[in-house]
């Protein structure tokens, strides 16, 4: 057997046992995901039992119908779907406007200056509950749709995401953009943002799971539950002194996951890609 043919094989085998340990990996994460499903198609009185069986005696899809009867879920998905939406667009626009002025604009202090805003990711989001609540009652905002939007919508995570991608491109495609009279903003618009779509997308992502799956903020800020609560607060409903509704809840859970899952699946060949390339440092 040649040395050709041992690196032929030794790279199968290795190949073989990678593959083989991702599959077990995926399929203990996949796990509480398949228990929930089960879960949320059980009878009532067959989610607890001495004997854990993946299905119940039958399969109860009007679970799903009862959770959006028990609670006003359909109130609470639109509701974070707005704040998603709209604080999504937000963050990607103000971090790719501050993110191109750090990357690619030249002026005084701007490495102190991005190193300090750097340092805000520092500061756990729990330590500003109480400086941020007393900040949107001065401003009126309290138990209101800005209140939800803009306190967390200006981070330095998605500046530094960004930037990192816009440090990439090289710079002779702004010069050649500058000869042909673009201006700062010109170039920012035609070349960078065009380009930074896998970056956009990656952050797009992060951002919107993090608005759609948000709990203690909304908790804190919101008082009108069923008109302004999200998903959160809404599947938090399904727990009350007459006990907690586990089928109820692992059905509205299910439905909770959708959206984010779907936008994953939209922006997928982008994800690949963005992930790639924004850990990169640039010129």
């Amino acid at each position: 057997m040649t040395s050709e043919t041992v690196n032929v094989v030794g790279r199968r085998v290795r190949s073989g046992v990678s593959h083989t340990l991702l599959v077990i990996v995926a399929l203990i994460f996949l796990v509480p995901l398949v228990w929930a499903v089960s879960t949320s198609l059980k009878p009532a009185d067959e989610v607890f039992t001495a004997t854990p069986h993946l299905f119940g005696s039958k399969i109860q899809w009007s679970n799903y119908k009862d959770a959006f009867s028990y609670a006003p879920f359909g109130r609470y998905f639109l509701n974070s779907a707005f704040v998603a939406v709209a604080g999504t667009l937000v963050v990607v626009s103000a971090s790719s406007l501050s993110a191109y002025a750090f990357a690619r604009l030249k002026f005084r202090g701007r490495e102190s200056l991005f190193v300090l805003f750097l340092g805000t990711l520092m500061v756990p989001q729990e330590v500003l509950i109480v400086p941020m609540y007393w900040l949107m009652q001065s401003l009126g905002w309290v138990d209101s749709y800005w209140a939800l939007i803009l306190p967390w919508a200006f981070t330095a995570f998605g500046t530094f995401l960004l930037r990192q991608f816009f440090l990439t491109v090289p710079s002779e495609l702004e010069e050649a953009a500058r000869v042909d009279g673009c201006g700062p903003f010109g170039s920012f618009f035609r070349i960078m943002l065009p380009l930074a779509r896998p970056a956009i997308a990656v952050l797009t992502v992060f951002t919107f799971i993090s608005f759609w799956g948000s709990f203690l903020w909304p908790l804190i800020i919101v008082n009108s539950v069923e008109s302004k609560g999200t998903v959160p607060l809404g599947l938090a409903q399904f727990s009350g002194q007459a006990g907690t509704q586990w089928n109820l809840m692992m059905a509205a859970s299910v439905l909770a996951m959708i959206p984010t899952v779907l936008l994953v699946v939209l922006l997928q060949k982008h994800l690949v890609r963005g992930l790639l390339v924004t850990g990169l440092g640039g010129r």
